[in-house]
């Protein structure tokens, strides 16, 4: 549905974009990752067919973003961090312009609209104008106009930023609804928490350059090391390393807790939680360590770095 292969971009001597790499098939979500000025802009500006990549190749939902421009335009719905909304207008004539731009009928823009501004809580505002909008109203009408003609592709910058809680959760769970029903979707974004929600893949795009793309899983396995797992004792147990099976390394302890290092959990903890009980000691729990995506994207970011100060 999206897919680049080594595209790139110069400005004169400037390379803003060098040799990315993307696949992202229908009914998954990756998640563009990486600090301003990393690239991602240009990146989507040349999946839209709005840059012309200066090498390499893209196609959005088949179509090539050079060669079939017009239907790459008509096959995608963009949420850019600079909305373009008309502040004289209202929510009606803003969508029914943006519609007939599409040539969409007019009977099919009216029931879109009305579909789509009920489901992002902007039906009582429909009439009010734009420049009397909130930015978190802002923000949802701009997502409204990139699903009003229902692309099969979606390109979303920052599409919670400014919203209150509540909006940003519908916003969320029309993101997870479009992925359902098998549309392709990249999302950048520097909420990371909400990147490790929405996110099927994780690319992380660092001075032009894609320097790591895996699911969210691998990705910080690959950045952060085995999965590791508190057990907790009762009355101050010890435990000691001659117990601990294969594939089990003790990290840290204190008070009781012990947190482990486990190659391959499922397989293991049942080894390592019989082996306890077989030696009597009182065990209270076992559970994962929490770890977030963002301490595996600071972990690249640092990691590249050092690479790059070492290669210098």
């Amino acid at each position: 549905m999206i897919y680049a292969e080594n595209l790139t971009k110069h400005f004169a001597d400037f390379v803003a974009v060098q040799g990315i790499n993307l696949d992202v098939p229908a009914g998954q979500v990756l998640a563009l990752l990486g600090p301003n000025g990393a690239g991602k802009t240009t990146t989507v500006r040349m999946l839209t067919s709005v840059l012309r990549p200066t090498s390499g190749s893209a196609k959005i939902a088949g179509y090539d973003v050079v060669q079939e421009a017009e239907k790459v335009r008509a096959s995608v719905g963009v949420l850019t961090e600079h909305h373009g909304l008309y502040a004289r207008m209202n929510a009606d004539e803003y969508l029914t312009f943006y519609g007939r731009l599409y040539r969409m009928p007019d009977p099919v823009i009216e029931q879109r609209k009305s579909e789509l501004l009920e489901q992002f809580g902007l039906s009582d505002a429909r009439k009010k104008k734009l420049g009397e909008y909130s930015k978190g109203m802002r923000q949802k009408l701009a997502l409204v106009r990139a699903l009003l003609h229902n692309p099969p592709v979606l390109l979303l910058d920052e599409p919670t930023s400014a919203m209150d809680p509540e909006s940003a959760r519908i916003v969320r769970d029309a993101i997870l609804a479009l992925r359902s029903d098998q549309r392709a979707v990249i999302l950048c974004t520097h909420n990371l928490a909400e990147a490790e929600q929405l996110a099927d893949q994780i690319a992380i795009i660092r001075r032009g350059r894609i320097i790591l793309n895996d699911v969210p899983e691998r990705l910080k396995r690959v950045l952060l090391g085995p999965e590791e797992y508190e057990v907790v004792m009762r009355n101050g147990a010890v435990i000691t390393a001659e117990i601990l099976p294969h594939g089990v390394t003790l990290s840290r302890q204190e008070n009781g807790r012990f947190v482990f290092q486990i190659d391959q959990p499922q397989a293991t903890i049942p080894v390592l939680l019989k082996s306890l009980l077989d030696h009597n000691l009182p065990v209270l729990s076992c559970a994962p360590v929490p770890r977030s995506l963002e301490e595996a994207y600071l972990r690249a970011v640092s990691l590249n770095e050092e690479n790059r100060n070492e290669s210098n």
